[in-house]
């Protein structure tokens, strides 16, 4: 996705607070028919490369029935931070797994996601939207014969989680994943700076979570490899 302009900013802010002020407080207890999926929910899975540690202040959803849900994910990541610089940050997994994961009780499969991290190696904060195809929400309701290889047991798997991996520079890329299936890779997604800064503006631009000591090695012997991503 192409970097967007002041005024693609604003539309995309002003968009997402239109849906949310639309459908505000929506939940399960509004909406109590759960969406019909050949397994209990869907999820949200967070990851980054090594070392590139991130905090996730909000994940926000739009489903398909067209309710928006606040805060459904955030904190830390999957991350892998192995000491004396003996991790790769370049570029990212040919395989990645599912990430730090939270299921997605009551909410139907996504129309878009919304994500505002801090990237603390950086740091500095992004926003950034992903919009879901329809044909992955057709993939995320689709059986496939799989062999798990974990407990030698056929099954019929689904894709039933998309993991978003976040990075320096503002680029979050997505996956379609699931238990003893081969990933899907969705897209690649070009954020922007939130102006607000850290913590909606509320901690006046100072960023409350240092890198890890391991994480801070890294970047003292190392470059952030921006492009690789």
């Amino acid at each position: 996705m192409a970097r967007l302009s002041t005024v693609g900013k604003k539309l995309i802010a002003l968009t997402l607070s239109m849906m949310l002020a639309a459908c505000a407080g929506a939940g399960k207890s509004q909406h109590p028919n759960a969406p019909e999926l050949p397994y209990r929910t869907w999820e949200i899975g967070l990851l980054a490369p090594n070392y590139m540690e991130v905090w996730v202040e909000s994940v926000d959803v739009l489903d398909q029935r067209g309710y928006a849900y606040e805060r459904v994910h955030g904190g830390t990541s999957s991350i892998q931070n192995p000491p004396e610089n003996k991790g790769n940050p370049v570029g990212w997994p040919a395989r990645p797994g599912v990430g730090a994961t939270r299921p997605m009780r009551g909410i139907d499969l996504p129309y878009y996601i919304f994500v505002r991290w801090q990237s603390l190696v950086e740091p500095q904060t992004y926003n950034v939207r992903i919009d879901i195809p329809e044909w992955v929400r057709k993939e995320m309701v689709t059986g496939h014969p799989a062999y798990c290889r974990f407990d030698g047991k056929n099954i019929t798997g689904y894709r039933y989680a998309i993991t978003l991996g976040l990075a320096p520079g503002g680029i979050a890329k997505a996956w379609l994943t699931g238990a003893c299936l081969e990933p899907i890779e969705i897209g690649r997604f070009e954020g922007v700076v939130e102006p607000k800064g850290p913590y909606g503006g509320k901690s006046g631009g100072e960023y409350y979570r240092p890198p890890s000591e391991h994480a801070q090695h890294y970047l003292d012997t190392h470059s952030i490899p921006f492009e690789s991503w």
